[in-house]
């Protein structure tokens, strides 16, 4: 058998190695033109912070590829033909494959804003960002990102490390509303404005402004502001790459690849896994579109099993994500609304000084089964927070195993007494 997998993300190479396990025989080809060996997106910010260095980004060391026997080709691919088996690489070779995983991941999204092709604005998805955003940086004073998620708070620490100030526009009437509670989102809000970073919350981008030489040179918000800075950081998203898939014609497209619960596309022998691909049919509290470097993972090891006639269904499991806005830790688990929803309540705590909160979902009706949580502040055992999800626990007997679930280092300081006495009596005031 031939593999052929484009992209040498988490998900490619997951799918390679579970691959070279289950069928030490296999031939695999890893297509990518990003770089020549798998590196870790989650870190790139690290290495403009000067944090870590481009070799510490590789999860393997170089030999490991020829090691395991799985090629790494650098290109482009720029056609599939799916009755022929073959994919064409931009540098001429024809590339024909048994089984073919297409894990070429996300793009960032844009929109019609007038000037978001001057010099200077981009996105933040991987290596060649990384290196077009150190180098459109240099001696700036200030950049403007546009967006309040994960990548808008990275973009703005990265900024900050050099000592170029950040602003941030952001839609919401406060940070990362269609994810954050007010309160959640008060305690990100905070560690903003302690570091520095003005935010225009209600505020969009209405237009990009350039000099003679075509850079930027200003932003105009929506709020008719004009913002002088001499970078843009578009922060609002990402959408599946399509590119390649659209070139077969036969691979059916929605926002994604379009697959089954078995990662299987419309085309024979073709795949799709993590960013990229749609499930047609969702499970129960998943969404047709998962972009998570686990999901990615997960997908990946997934797929290579029914690669290897071993079908098998993808299953998320309990949701999880994680994050970090400048000094202050994020977790959630599970189903954590922004809004209160009619069946769903939660009880919440805050320190004093708005350094640490947990957040816990629960159902309204008896016996309150929980049902998420939100943990800032505060490291939770993964393992043992689903294990309460999944075993639809009542609040009564989750609280009192909050210690059980803390995972912070010896000697930082515990909260779990007053956390435990402040959502009881929540929870005998709604009673």
């Amino acid at each position: 058998m031939h593999l052929v997998i484009i992209g040498n993300g988490i998900t490619g190479i997951s799918c390679a190695l579970t691959v070279r396990r289950l069928r030490p025989d296999a031939r695999i080809t890893i297509v990518s033109a990003e770089s020549a060996h798998h590196y870790s997106r989650p870190a790139l910010m690290y290495v403009y912070m000067g944090h870590l260095r481009h070799a510490d980004i590789k999860p393997y060391e170089d030999w490991f590829w020829a090691e395991n026997r799985l090629e790494l080709v650098q290109a482009t691919a720029t056609a599939l033909d799916t009755s022929g088996q073959v994919v064409t690489l931009d540098n001429g070779t024809v590339l024909p494959y048994d089984q073919l995983l297409l894990a070429t991941g996300s793009e960032s999204r844009r929109e019609s804003w007038p000037g978001q092709e001057l010099a200077g604005v981009q996105g933040l998805y991987g290596l060649p960002d990384l290196e077009r955003m150190a180098r459109d940086t240099h001696g700036i004073s200030r950049g403007v990102i546009v967006g309040g998620g994960l990548i808008g708070v990275e973009l703005a620490e990265m900024l900050h490390s050099r000592g170029i100030e950040p602003v941030l526009l952001v839609r919401d009437a406060h940070y990362w509303g269609s994810v954050l509670p007010p309160e959640e989102a008060a305690l990100v809000d905070r560690q903003l404005r302690e570091n520095h970073v003005p935010v225009r919350y209600g505020t969009e981008l209405r237009e990009i402004l350039g000099d003679a030489q075509g850079r930027v040179r200003a932003v105009l918000t929506s709020a008719g502001e004009e913002i002088a800075c001499q970078w843009v950081g578009l922060a609002i998203g990402v959408r599946p790459n399509l590119t390649l898939a659209r070139t077969a014609g036969t691979v059916e497209t929605d926002q994604g690849i379009l697959v089954d619960e078995q990662l299987r596309s419309s085309a024979p022998n073709v795949y799709a896994a993590g960013d990229c691909a749609q499930l047609r049919q969702p499970g129960a509290g998943q969404v047709p579109i998962e972009q998570l470097w686990y999901t990615g993972r997960m997908q990946g090891e997934t797929v290579a099993h029914t690669i290897c006639r071993q079908p098998t269904p993808y299953q998320r499991g309990i949701w999880f994500n994680s994050a970090k806005f400048f000094n202050l830790e994020y977790q959630t688990y599970g189903t954590a609304p922004a809004a209160p929803t009619q069946d769903l309540s939660s009880v919440y705590w805050e320190h004093p000084k708005g350094r640490a909160a947990l957040r816990i979902y629960f159902r309204a009706a008896s016996p309150h089964a929980v049902a998420g949580v939100n943990a800032l502040g505060l490291r939770l055992r993964q393992q043992v927070c689903e294990s309460w999800i999944r075993q639809q626990l009542p609040l009564a007997e989750v609280l009192p195993q909050l210690r059980a679930a803390n995972f912070d280092p010896e000697f930082f300081p515990r909260y779990e007494k007053e956390i435990v006495a402040s959502l009881r009596q929540q929870q005998a005031n709604r009673a």
